[in-house]
Parts: C-alpha cells; structure tokens; sequence
C-alpha cells in the first residue's frame, strides 16, 4: 500500500541560498581572473617599456627585432590570456552579431524596396 498524505521533502529556501553563493563564487572567481589579467597587462607594459628604454640608452637600435622580441612574444601570451579571462566572444559577441544582422537586413530592406 502507498501511502500518499507524505509529501516530500520541498526546501526552496535553501536551494536558493545555495545558487545566490554558488553565483556569487562564480562572479567572484570571474573578478579575480580580470584583476589578474590587468596586472599581467600592468606588468608587461612597465618591464617591456624598461627593456626598451634600455636597449636604446645604451645604444642599441631600436629598430632592430631583438628590441621588439621580448614583447611581440609576450604580447602573443598575453593575449591569449585575454582570450582566457574575457573570452572570444568579448569582441563578436551576440551582440555585435545581432546588430550585424539588423545592419545587413536594413541594407537589403532598402534595395528591395
């Protein structure tokens, strides 16, 4: 026999306390990746401006690619940490394809008509 008057066991309360901290811990983690990335963006930009300005204060060229080496090579790692932290999306995201999209119906709306 099954007895049906037992209703189970229904705590809405605390699973949504759970996915507002577990959101928070996401957007945290998610804040914690940027700052580091502007530190690694920081950093490149004073250590790759003091090689340089070395190079050339003691008479190296500063058209030569051994000057731009070092950040050429680290540029190339750092922007792959921008596409870690920020993601490929960050630059045609949906929204840049939706207004790609209402750009080219408005051009095509105009040649039909």
């Amino acid at each position: 026999m099954e007895n049906r008057d037992i209703q189970p066991y229904n705590d809405d309360f605390k699973n949504k306390a759970f996915l507002k901290e577990e959101a928070y811990l996401r957007a945290k983690e998610k804040v914690k990746k940027i700052v580091g990335f502007y530190w690694h963006l920081a950093v490149f930009i004073v250590v790759n401006a003091f090689i340089i300005i070395t190079i050339v204060v003691n008479g190296g060229s500063l058209w030569h690619f051994g000057t731009w080496a070092t950040p050429l090579f680290w540029g190339i790692g750092l922007l792959f940490h921008f596409l870690g932290v920020f993601g490929v999306t960050f630059l045609f995201g949906k929204d840049w394809e939706e207004r790609k999209i209402r750009e080219f119906m408005e051009k095509d709306k105009t040649n039909w008509e």
